[in-house]
This record gives structure tokens, C-alpha cells and sequence, in this order.
């Protein structure tokens, strides 16, 4: 210890030029006397410390105090060293997201999301409350889904089947009977928790039975994928009950669910949207409150607005809006649900002869009504949706075609449907491995005695849940008429006749299974 002080005093020293006076200043004195006792005191200190850490011993040892002596400066000058730098403070949401996976899957969040015939509007919902129940926990979630199927379909008129759950053109059918097995659709998911209210999703589908796409199910043009769904979101239901989205995303349009296990409403066949726009919502207890603005022009599903004269989406002049409110009734998951919704531009508004995606001179708009009943093991829904004006092109504007006597009429679909569950419970929508569905609905779209008047469909579907994210199912439908939207009253034919035949009948025995993960 002296030494290390005779070295600091050789360097005062030379410090101060070697000046004499200054080797046997007072204050050097007084300076180099503080230093020594304070190493002296940090020196105690330390072998007091390796010695509690060499015996191990739980018995505490005293340390001596560090005496507080005044240190003078050698020099006023001196410079201090420079404090380390401050790390930046982290958020209690960076820390917890550093702490979570990187990536994960959920498949009861895949099944949810992914799955077609139930919460087809309300993806985003069911997105928030997969962050409440802690499905989202990982950075990124990955989720897939496949549904193949094997089907006999018999029609009663030659190459025409009314059965909605693949295109119905002679592309896809031909005769009078059909049979496939085939992948119906398959999908690639990806959700990213941005942060704890933030949510990126996008959707990959592959459909080429319902593709719009040229030739038929193995054409190229046919065998695309495409960005189903995608959004950017910011909510949590923990924090507030008000979440907003711009994206590609169902409108927020009827109930548009079926209680089938596979095949869709004739609802969701006529009213269920997707479009690009802008969205917000309230979900609070049992209410929830939807608005979207819709991109004007002819958007991929079920809106139509005309932007200066044109079907070009350069324009978010479309609207629609849907309040629900579910009443939770005594016993476990018992509950009444009733809702309404209303959109500023349905697709019915084209002039003959109709053609998807052609624009329309001035907007239809359309409304709904829908309620849903669970009680005990069974389940119940109704929905009724209407244009508030008749579709014109529903009539032929050519006095010399004898179609031309059927008036212009007002666009409407009908769906009631009940489902009794049975068998252990489960985590899914119908609550219990097995599922008996029986389900009617309609779609009339011209006069009364039009060929294009209406299409009847009724299903009757059984489900089993293996496990809660494989779905085997089996139905048996039947379609009454043949009215495809594409060239509904004609058009297409010689001499203005119509493809539309209110007489076909079609018959429909399939089995299939939906995975998801």
C-alpha cells in the first residue's frame, strides 16, 4: 500500500513541474492520507466478502464500516472520468414480448378463423377475443386449414346443377350425373402481434372449384392463390372495447352463417361481401356494433357502387353498418342473439344483361334482419335479407323477347336452419363430438314464373369431431332451380333466351373432412 502511495506522490511530483513546495504540501499531505484510508477500508471489505463466499455460511459477516473521509482534490483541474451511458428504458409490452415465443400455432384459432361456414363476417372478433383467451400469445402465429371432399351429384335437366359449393357452369359439370373427390380448398394463414394492440393478419386461399377463372378445375387459370383476407388492426378487448381495421375484409352485412358442416347459406351465396375499406366496431357485453367504409366500383364480393359512371374502385363511396345483441340466458352457454344490418350498395344493381363486376348506373341498397337461439344442445338461426330496389337487369328491356313480360323485382334470400348436438363435449362451435343439422334456404331473384325466379336448397348434414379441429362430415342437399348470377335473364344465348331454369333439380350426397392447424 505504501508503495502504491509513494508512486502517487513521484507523480504529484512530476505533475507539479518538480517543484520542492509542492512535494511537501500540506494538502498532498492531507490527500494522500484520506486515499490510504480509504483502500485500506475497501481492501477489509473484500476479504470479508471472499470469506463469507468461501465458507458458504448462512451466519451473516460483519463487515467493517467504510469511515466517510473528506477527500481534498490533488488538482482543481483534474478531469473526472465519464459516466457509463444509460441504457434505454424498455416498455413492460417490449419486455413481455421479448419473453414470448417467436413463433407458434394454435389450431383451435386456425379452425375459428379459417373455417367457413360459421363467424364468416366477423373474423376480426374472433381474432380480439384469441388475444383475450391467450391463443396469441407468440410474436407470430401460423395457422393452415384443407378441406377435401367426395360428392355424387344427379340433375334432372343435362349440364345444369344447381349446387352452389363450386361454380355451376358446364366448365364443372356435364350430363345429367357428377361424381368427384377432390381438394375443395386449402389456406395459409399468418397472425403477427405487432404489439399488445396492434394485429397484422393475411390469408392465402386456394378454391379452384369456386374460382372465377377461365377452363376448368385443373386449368392454370383455375389453380391460383390468392390473398383471401388481410388487415392491419389496432385493439384488445383488455384495454378497450372499440378496435378498428383497414384491409381486405367480409362486410359487416347479415348473419351469413349456416349450422350445415360444409355447405353455405344461399344468405351467404347472395349478401356475404369482401372488399377493401376501412372498418370499426364496439364490442362491449353482449353488444356489438360494426361500420365500414367500402371501396366503391365492383369489389371481389357482394358490393357495388358506381364511381362516376365506372365499376373502377377509386372511391370509398359504399357503406354498411350491422348492430347485434346477444342476451345470455340461464345455464351454461345459453343465450338469444338478434341483429340488423344495412349496406348503401348491394351487386344488384347492373342493367341487362348481368355480368359480375359490371358497374352499375345507381347504387341498390340492402337490408337484413337475423337472430340465433342456443339452448341447451340445440342451436337455431333465421336471417332475411332484401334490396330496398328492384335489380334491373332481373328484366329483359327487349319488348320482341317473350322473357320481357317478367317485371323487375327486388332481390331477396331466406335461411332458417336448426342444429342438435349430442355425444362428449368439446371446445367447438356446435359444443359436442357429433351434430345433426337440417337446413333451409331460398334465393328469389325474378317475377313470379320467371325462369330466374328463385333457387330452393335444403340440407341435411351430420358432423363428428374427432378431436376439436378436424371436422368429418357428410350431407345430403337438394336444389331447386338453376339461376347462376352470371347472365341471369339472358344474354348470353341466341335469340335473348336464358340459361335460368326454374325446373332443374339437383341432388347432392357428399362426404368430406376440414382440418385445421
Amino acid at each position: 500500500m505504501k508503495f502504491v502511495l509513494s508512486t502517487v506522490a513521484a507523480a504529484a511530483l512530476l505533475i507539479g513541474g518538480g517543484d520542492p513546495a509542492f512535494a511537501g504540501d500540506e494538502k498532498v499531505e492531507q490527500a494522500l492520507a484520506a486515499l490510504e484510508a480509504r483502500l485500506n477500508a475497501v481492501e477489509a471489505e473484500n476479504r470479508a466478502l471472499r470469506a463469507q463466499m468461501t465458507t458458504r455460511d448462512t451466519v451473516p459477516v460483519a463487515v467493517p464500516a467504510t469511515p466517510v473521509v473528506p477527500i481534498v482534490p490533488i488538482a482543481a483541474h483534474a478531469a473526472q472520468p465519464p459516466l457509463p451511458p444509460v441504457p434505454p428504458a424498455r416498455s413492460q409490452d417490449s419486455e413481455e414480448r421479448t419473453s414470448r415465443n417467436t413463433v407458434g400455432v394454435s389450431s383451435d384459432y386456425a379452425y375459428r378463423m379459417l373455417d367457413h361456414a360459421e363467424n364468416t363476417n366477423t373474423k376480426a372478433v374472433v381474432q380480439l377475443e384469441a388475444i383475450t383467451e391467450g391463443l396469441l400469445d407468440d410474436r407470430v402465429v401460423l395457422s393452415g386449414s384443407a378441406t377435401a371432399i367426395a360428392t355424387y351429384q344427379r340433375s334432372n335437366t343435362p349440364d345444369k346443377f344447381g349446387y352452389l359449393m363450386r361454380n355451376p357452369t358446364s366448365a364443372n359439370q356435364i350430363g345429367k350425373s357428377v361424381t368427384e373427390a377432390v381438394l375443395h380448398s386449402a389456406q395459409l394463414a399468418v397472425t403477427a402481434r405487432i404489439t399488445d394492440d396492434v394485429t397484422a393478419y393475411a390469408e392465402l386461399l386456394y378454391d379452384p372449384q369456386q374460382s372465377f377463372g377461365p377452363g376448368t378445375i385443373t386449368a392454370l387459370t383455375r389453380n391460383q392463390i390468392q390473398l383471401r383476407r388481410g388487415w392491419v388492426m389496432l385493439g384488445n378487448l383488455e384495454k378497450s372495447p372499440v378496435y378498428a381495421l383497414i384491409g381486405k375484409m367480409d362486410t359487416p352485412f347479415g348473419l351469413q352463417d349456416t349450422v350445415s358442416p360444409f355447405t353455405n347459406s344461399t344468405n351467404w351465396h347472395a349478401f356475404a361481401g369482401l372488399a377493401y375499406g376501412a372498418q370499426v366496431g364496439l364490442k362491449k357485453d353482449g353488444l356489438l356494433l360494426r361500420a365500414m367504409a367500402i371501396q366503391g366500383g365492383a369489389q371481389f364480393r357482394s358490393a357495388n357502387t358506381s364511381v362516376n359512371g365506372t365499376n373502377v374502385p377509386s372511391k370509398l363511396n359504399n357503406f354498411a353498418v350491422d348492430g347485434r345483441y346477444t342476451l345470455a340466458l340461464p345455464g351454461n352457454g345459453n343465450s338469444v342473439m338478434a341483429g340488423g344490418s344495412y349496406q348503401h350498395g348491394s351487386p344488384y344493381c347492373q342493367q341487362y344483361p348481368i355480368f359480375h363486376f359490371n358497374p352499375c348506373d345507381d347504387n341498390v341498397p340492402a337490408w337484413a334482419a337475423y337472430g340465433k337461439v342456443n339452448f341447451g344442445d340445440l342451436s337455431v338461426i333465421g336471417e332475411f335479407a332484401r334490396t330496398t330496389k328492384v335489380w334491373p337487369g332481373s328484366q329483359v328491356p327487349d319488348p320482341t323477347n317473350p322473357l320481357s313480360q317478367f317485371e323487375a323485382q327486388k332481390t331477396e334470400a331466406f335461411t332458417v336452419g336448426s342444429r342438435f348436438a349430442f355425444g362428449q363435449p368439446n371446445q367447438t362451435t356446435q359444443r359436442r363430438n357429433f351434430a345433426l343439422s337440417a337446413e333451409f334456404s331460398k334465393f328469389t331473384a325474378g317475377a313470379e314464373g320467371a325462369p330466374w325466379e328463385r333457387q330452393n336448397q335444403a340440407v341435411l348434414g351430420l358432423s363428428w369431431f374427432p378431436i376439436d379441429n378436424l371436422n368429418v362430415f357428410g350431407e345430403v342437399v337438394h336444389v331447386d332451380g338453376f339461376a347462376p348470377l352470371n347472365f341471369l335473364s339472358g344474354g348470353n344465348l341466341p335469340g335473348g333466351a336464358t340459361w335460368s331454369d326454374r325446373d332443374a333439380a339437383t341432388d347432392v350426397a357428399l362426404i368430406g373432412a376440414q382440418v385445421a392447424f
